[in-house]
C-alpha cells in the first residue's frame, strides 16, 4: 500500500536535479564547516546526528548524518532497524543549523516546530551491523514568510535520506512562533488507575520510552515514564515538543492495533496548541492507511496526527 510513503513528502527529483545541474561546483558556497553538539542546542555530543551541511544556492541543501546503532531509541540487537524519530530528530538538527546560518530572525523570536510528515520505504531502510549508519541527505527549505524588517516568522524545512543513493525516509516539518496561553497547565493531575503498557506493546525498545498508559475503560493518557527522557523530552519540557507528540500517537496507535513498529511507514502530527507534559488524552480511529489519534486537553483538541501502516 504505502510504497509512496516517501514520494507523498520527497522532494522534486527534477527540481533538484535541475537545480544541481545548473549550479556550478565552482559558483556554489563552500561547505559551512562542521557542525557541533553545542552550536545546535544539544546537551550532549552523544545527541548529534548530523556530521555537515553545505549550501548547494538560495534554499537547497546537502549534508551527511551519523546514526548509531546503539541510538536510545533503538532496539537493544546486534543488527537494528533505525527508529522512525531518528529521521525526525535529525531533520530538526539541520532545521537549527539552517535557522542559525542562513536565516534572519528577529533577537527574542524562537521559533518551534508546530508539524511534522514522515514517510518511509521498508524496503529501503538500511540494517546496521556495525557502530553507526552514515545517511547522506538532501535539504530544501521553503515557505519562508517574512515579518517586520524581514526578519523569517515560520518556515518549512524538507530533508529526504538515502540509501545506497535510494531515499528510504522523508521528513518534512514546518516552524513558527510558539502559541502561548495565558495561565495553560504545565502539567495536569495525574488520575488514579493509570498503567504503563510494556514497551513492546507500543513498539518502543526499553520501559523509559513509553509516554502513554491506559486508564480504565481503555483510556489513553500521555505520561511519560521518563519525564526527563534525553531524547524525546530534553530537559525535562514543561510542555510536549511535536516530535514526542508524534512518538505518542504512535505508541497509541501501535497499541491499539496490535502491529509492531515495523509496521509503520509512515508519520504525521500537527500540534495546534500547546500540549501539556502529562494528562492530555489521546484518542485513536482506524482509516484505510492505518489510523488516526487526536490529543484532548480538557475537551479542546490540541494536536492531530496520524499512522501509516503495511497492509497485512
Amino acid at each position: 500500500m504505502l510504497e509512496g510513503a516517501v514520494r507523498e513528502v520527497g522532494l522534486s527529483e527534477e527540481s533538484f536535479g535541475t537545480f544541481s545541474r545548473v549550479v556550478q561546483a565552482s559558483e556554489r558556497e563552500g561547505a559551512d564547516g562542521p557542525l557541533t553538539w553545542d552550536s545546535l542546542g544539544l546537551e550532549t555530543m552523544a545527541s548529534l546526528l548530523v556530521v555537515s551541511l553545505s549550501r548547494l544556492g538560495d534554499r537547497f541543501f546537502e549534508g551527511l548524518c551519523q546514526w548509531p546503532r546503539t541510538h536510545p531509541l533503538n532496539e537493544r540487537d546486534t543488527s537494528v532497524v533505525h527508529h522512525p524519530l531518528i529521521a525526525v530528530e535529525s531533520t530538526r538538527q539541520l532545521a537549527v543549523a539552517v535557522q542559525h546560518r542562513h536565516l534572519l530572525l528577529s533577537g527574542d523570536m524562537a521559533l518551534e516546530m508546530t508539524s511534522v510528515n514522515l514517510g518511509l520505504s521498508p524496503a529501503g531502510q538500511p540494517v546496521e551491523c556495525g557502530s553507526a549508519t552514515h545517511v547522506p541527505v538532501r535539504v530544501v527549505l521553503s515557505d519562508v514568510v517574512r515579518g517586520e524588517g524581514g526578519a523569517v516568522v515560520s518556515f518549512r524545512v524538507t530533508a529526504e535520506f538515502l540509501h545506497q543513493g535510494q531515499p528510504f525516509a522523508t521528513c518534512a516539518m514546518t516552524f513558527a512562533a510558539p502559541v502561548e496561553r495565558p495561565g495553560e497547565a504545565a502539567v495536569a493531575v495525574r488520575r488514579p488507575g493509570l498503567l504503563h503498557p510494556v514497551a513492546a506493546a507500543v513498539g518502543a525498545a526499553a520501559d523509559p520510552d513509553v509516554l502513554l498508559a491506559r486508564g480504565p475503560q481503555g483510556r489513553l493518557e500521555i505520561l511519560p515514564r521518563d519525564a526527563a527522557h534525553p531524547v524525546l523530552l530534553p530537559r525535562r519540557p514543561r510542555r510536549l515538543p511535536a516530535p514526542a507528540v508524534l512518538e505518542a500517537g504512535r505508541q497509541a496507535v501501535l497499541l491499539s492495533s496490535g502491529r509492531t513498529g515495523r509496521a509503520v511507514v509512515g508519520l504525521q502530527v500537527a500540534v495546534r496548541a500547546p500540549v501539556p507534559s502529562a494528562g492530555a488524552v489521546v484518542e485513536v480511529a482506524r482509516d484505510h492507511s492505518g489510523a488516526r489519534f487526536a490529543v484532548h486537553v480538557v475537551g479542546e483538541v490540541v494536536a492531530t496526527g496520524s499512522v501509516g501502516l503495511l497492509r497485512r
